[in-house]
């Protein structure tokens, strides 16, 4: 199914990606962020914060923004 993945991590992209038919939040957010910790970024689908267990639609649009700015003082 199509999805569109909106990252604002680093430069940030936006494009639409084919993921398998009852992927979740959290698995898609392991494909394309790697080892990145999911607790430091605001993950929406479709404008709305969700839970790691929702299960993405056709034609959703997933945004992950960083929480953090790497590099500043805490």
């Amino acid at each position: 199914m199509k999805i569109l993945l909106i990252n604002n991590h680093g430069g940030g992209w936006a494009d639409f990606i084919e993921v398998p038919a009852a992927t979740t939040v959290a698995e898609l957010f392991t494909q394309k962020m790697g080892t990145a910790q999911p607790e430091n970024f605001l993950i929406r689908v479709n404008r709305l914060p969700v839970s790691q267990d929702q299960v993405l639609q056709e034609n959703d649009r997933v945004s992950i923004t960083s929480t953090r700015i790497e590099g500043a003082a805490a």
